[in-house]
């Protein structure tokens, strides 16, 4: 019988009441309180949701074993609106205000990258869940940056591997006009290099763009054998369903970095034949993820995206490393935090200690139709090992 999938509007997730095990929890220590500063409205709100509702899972499943280190968990969320000056402004007040020495779910790279420089003066610490650039864990890095993700390279790497054996010589790449877009294409040209192929040429669409059709012009102009798409949300969806209504997929295989149902789900049939990285799956196969979801669809009614599980995985990191720190404080967490080992929902996860790069599984997922879904949905088609994904120490790409 057909799954019935709803949405909680992020509003109802905010105005969510008290948690069960808080009560209990807050008379053995004070809150940890841990500052998240997202984009819950504009161009990244959908993805700003995800964040949100994973933390709130989190707390929950926490507080109800008594938190850490018997510390109740205690988010604050602000709203950046995926713009860097808010992000850098609504994290220092979170910090100066309200004692926050952790911050999670930054959401742009660009936020990220404005807001690192600071941490040392802070002291404070940042655990990526969402930013992509390279950039974040090479020539931008700091000590109290760690990024619990997968990044952009490795996405377009784990991609890359996966179409070594393909006939298709000569790609086109289409991307959001911003840094992990520019930094996913300039990794993937670089690897088709190192697999034998080439990039015939690229085009960068303003974020927010809603008619795709001049750049649709363009990549048929360009007459490749195969399409590199880097977008996600709206605009990821708006151009799967004008791809459709060009036949674009019939003439070319179209790929991306990463897959995510933020905007496959929304153009439904227009999606089915997408190929790409995956961040995170809820189809990839093991224990800890199959539990993970179990609990997330009873929440919620929904399926896990990339960044449910991908906040998820940082909360889980940020868990591990207090617990082996035996300390909320930032300078005790941070030494914790540098070669971290877990099983994470995604298999094993190593924090490098060089560049705060989590080592991880890179896999490649195809949209499809799967029964008991009303709409397509990515199946797990390769796994690479975080050796083979991974770039070099503070290296933002493979070549």
């Amino acid at each position: 019988m057909t799954q019935r999938i709803a949405r909680r509007p992020l509003a109802a997730l905010l105005a969510a009441p008290a948690l069960v095990g808080v009560g209990t929890a807050r008379a053995q220590g004070q809150p940890l309180k841990i500052g998240v500063p997202t984009a819950m409205t504009g161009t990244w709100a959908a993805l700003g949701s995800q964040v949100v509702r994973s933390c709130r899972l989190w707390q929950k499943a926490m507080n109800a074993e008594g938190g850490l280190l018997g510390r109740p968990i205690e988010f604050l969320f602000e709203d950046t609106q995926g713009t860097p000056a808010n992000c850098l402004r609504k994290a220092q007040e979170m910090v100066e205000r309200d004692r926050v020495n952790i911050l999670l779910g930054l959401m742009a790279s660009s936020e990220a990258l404005a807001v690192m420089p600071k941490l040392a003066e802070w002291n404070a610490l940042f655990i990526s869940s969402v930013n992509g650039a390279g950039s974040i864990t090479a020539e931008s890095w700091v000590p109290n940056a760690f990024r619990a993700n997968t990044s952009g390279p490795m996405g377009a790497r784990a991609l890359a591997l996966w179409l070594r054996n393909s006939p298709q010589t000569d790609f086109f790449s289409l991307s959001l006009d911003y840094s992990w877009g520019r930094s996913s294409v300039e990794t993937f040209e670089g690897l088709l290099r190192g697999i034998g192929k080439r990039s015939i040429g690229n085009v960068f669409a303003p974020v927010g763009t809603r008619d795709y059709s001049s750049f649709i012009t363009r990549v048929r102009q360009a007459n490749p054998q195969a399409l590199y798409i880097a977008l996600t949300g709206d605009d990821g969806t708006a151009f799967l369903r004008q791809a459709a209504q060009y036949r674009l997929f019939e003439r070319m295989p179209v790929v991306t970095e990463t897959v995510d149902m933020l905007f496959t789900r929304p153009a439904g049939e227009a999606a089915i034949g997408l190929v790409g990285g995956s961040r995170y799956s809820f189809a990839y196969d093991i224990p800890a993820n199959n539990t993970f979801v179990s609990r997330f669809r009873a929440e919620y009614n929904d399926l896990p995206d990339t960044y449910d599980g991908e906040q998820w995985q940082a909360c889980e990191v940020l868990a591990a490393a207090i617990r082996k720190a035996g300390s909320t404080e930032t300078p005790q967490v941070v030494a914790a935090l540098r070669d971290l080992e877990l099983n994470s929902i995604k298999g094993p996860l190593k924090i490098r200690a060089c560049d705060g790069q989590a080592e991880q599984q890179g896999f490649v997922v195809r949209v499809a139709r799967r029964e008991g879904f009303p709409y397509p949905v990515p199946d797990v088609i390769s796994t690479f090992t975080a050796a083979e994904v991974t770039p070099a120490c503070r290296a933002s790409n493979f070549t």
